[in-house]
């Protein structure tokens, strides 16, 4: 294709993304897109041509990228996500110099990204642009900070919550995410793939697990706490198949372009967790019994999209409470188009394209210089 702008990516050279997205440029008959590595990023190296549009990536699945932004050893701890927040917002408002400086333009908004990534921040924005979320004690920059156990405690009991989820302000993948449960008479549970090991350190696992008492429960939230933790209700999720199931919608450009089902049969749907990709038709399904349609969950999460204006594509969490009439959004991800193999919904413009040449597509017909963040 001739005259596209020069294409640039900020990503792990060897990670999947990086490889979808040229893939993408290649079957569009574009040139292979220059990767500037995040590592180059974090160590002050990266430079920017004038005239490229530079995507941002995630700096996931790189472990020395991990150990620079979280400042832990082990890439299996979930300790170190205050640490991440700071320098990775950080990195990108410096990366955003950088391009602008070179006469580039970045394909994304600074600003959005750092609410995207504190949950108490994303959740008050949805609920100020008035998307239904979850019910959150923790909601917006005004909120209370967490500072442990004994607030977790005091926030639900004052507000009737037994059953919620405590998730790390800024964590990703069900990282460090506790489905907390607390009985009339004071039992109190929690499922979560977090290990906890003798020295009283926290590892991400791909079993979840569920701790049975207060004392093994406080002394997780004790430890995620410093971190900065988001509390929501516990929203009961519709079931498919016997399993429960909610929807990631990818929504690109402002329309909801790919969605995909998942279910568990634990409170945490994540993949690598055990969840699986269920029927999308079967999903269609059971909103059209209940007397919904289809198009209106996808419009919730157009709508929750449309929150975060100079982020062209984000991944919507998308709930569908027991039985398939009411939906909320549990969160927004900046980096939740990893769909591999997935084509775009009928209708929806991006049929035949998986969620990266769905963006290309999008960067060709209208580049957009950096945003502004929507207070």
């Amino acid at each position: 294709m001739s005259g596209a702008p020069p294409l640039a990516v900020v990503g792990n050279p060897e990670g999947r993304r990086v490889r979808l997205f040229q893939d993408a440029a290649r079957a569009a008959g574009l040139p292979r897109p220059r990767v500037v590595p995040w590592l180059d990023v974090l160590r002050g190296g990266a430079r920017f041509h004038p005239g490229e549009l530079v995507r941002l990536d995630s700096p996931g699945e790189e472990p020395e990228v991990d150990r620079l932004l979280r400042g832990v050893p082990e890439p299996t701890r979930v300790e170190g996500t205050g640490r991440w927040y700071a320098r990775f917002t950080a990195a990108v408002h410096g990366l955003a110099a950088g391009v602008r400086t070179a006469g580039a333009v970045l394909l994304g908004d600074p600003d959005e990204l750092a609410v995207l990534f504190d949950k108490r921040l994303g959740h008050g924005r949805l609920l100020a642009a008035g998307v239904p979320v979850p019910h959150a004690p923790t909601s917006g920059p005004a909120a209370p900070p967490v500072r442990g156990w004994d607030d977790v405690r005091a926030l639900t009991a004052g507000q009737g919550m037994r059953r919620v989820f405590v998730k790390p302000a800024h964590g990703s993948s069900a990282s460090g995410v506790l489905a907390l449960e607390r009985a009339a008479s004071g039992r109190t549970q929690a499922t979560t793939s977090v290990e906890l090991d003798a020295d009283g350190r926290l590892h991400n696992s791909l079993r979840v697990r569920r701790y049975t008492t207060e004392r093994e429960v406080a002394a997780l939230v004790d430890a995620l706490a410093p971190d900065g933790l988001h509390v929501e209700r516990w929203v009961p999720k519709a079931s498919l198949g016997g399993r429960a199931a909610d929807l990631r919608v990818v929504v690109v450009d402002g329309r909801a372009t790919h969605a995909v089902v998942r279910t568990s049969r634990s409170p945490m749907t994540n993949l690598h967790l055990g969840g699986a990709r269920g029927d999308l038709d079967a999903a269609r399904a059971a909103i059209g019994a209940a007397g919904g349609r289809f198009a209106d969950a996808l419009d919730v999460c157009e709508r929750a999209a449309a929150a975060f204006p100079g982020t062209r594509c984000v991944g919507v969490d998308l709930l569908p409470a027991t039985g398939w009439r009411r939906f909320a959004v549990g969160e927004v991800n900046a980096f939740g188009d990893l769909l591999p193999g997935l084509t775009g919904l009928p209708g929806s413009g991006a049929e035949g394209l998986d969620t990266y040449a769905a963006q290309l597509a999008g960067y060709l017909r209208t580049p957009r210089p950096t945003g502004t963040s929507t207070p």
